[in-house]
């Protein structure tokens, strides 16, 4: 398979026939082989326009909606950001092509494993990855100036909102599964404004809180 060709025509065909035109967006997706971030049974399937199992009970996102969630974050060159819910590795990749560092977290250690063995064969050294309970997120690290949680919750957990940069960009799809909406929460200062981006379908967010 000409996975370059396959990766130009999800592009074309699934991203900006959908009206996403993000040129920093779009040309790290061009240059993250997705087809490395899909068990290899999968690898032929992996420009498909639809999530893909990874193992676990998780999935790796659908192309459009990966590009839909680092748009609505507004990511910048010198960002720090954190993805909650890092799966295979393949948003986190995407993001490391646009940010200066991205820390992840993932609750299965097995995928979190295979996800930095990955990262560091492709040579994406800006990547940090950890196993743990994404609700808390990664005190640490912060504040981030993008938080991006890939799995979906009833609500936007405390501790991520606050370690959120002031003008932080946090995006999450929340609400039941039959009816979840993804949502940009933008901090100022103690104050949040929150915009609703339209209905989406995520795995759960699994909180040990």
């Amino acid at each position: 398979m000409d996975f370059a060709k396959a990766r130009e025509e999800m592009i074309e065909d699934q991203i900006l026939r959908r009206g996403v035109h993000d040129a920093v967006v779009l040309a790290a997706m061009r240059i993250v082989p997705r087809e490395a971030f899909v068990p290899p049974d999968l690898a032929d399937e992996a420009y498909e326009d639809r999530a893909l199992p990874i193992g676990e009970g998780q999935t790796v996102s659908q192309p459009f909606i990966v590009a839909l969630m680092l748009v609505a974050a507004k990511l910048e060159s010198h960002n720090r950001v954190l993805e909650v819910g890092a799966g295979s590795g393949y948003a986190a990749a995407v993001i490391s092509r646009i940010a200066e560092k991205v820390f992840g977290i993932e609750r299965d250690d097995g995928l979190t494993q295979a996800a930095r063995t990955r990262l560091e064969e492709l040579r994406y050294g800006n990547v940090e990855l950890r196993t743990g309970d994404g609700s808390f997120g990664w005190q640490e690290a912060a504040p981030f100036d993008a938080i991006i949680v890939s799995a979906g919750g009833a609500h936007v957990p405390e501790a991520l909102k606050r370690q959120l940069a002031d003008g932080g960009r946090l995006v999450m799809p929340v609400g039941p599964l039959i009816d979840q909406r993804l949502v940009r929460l933008i901090r100022h200062g103690d104050e949040y404004t929150q915009d609703d981006l339209g209905g989406v379908r995520f795995v759960a967010l699994v909180s040990e809180s």
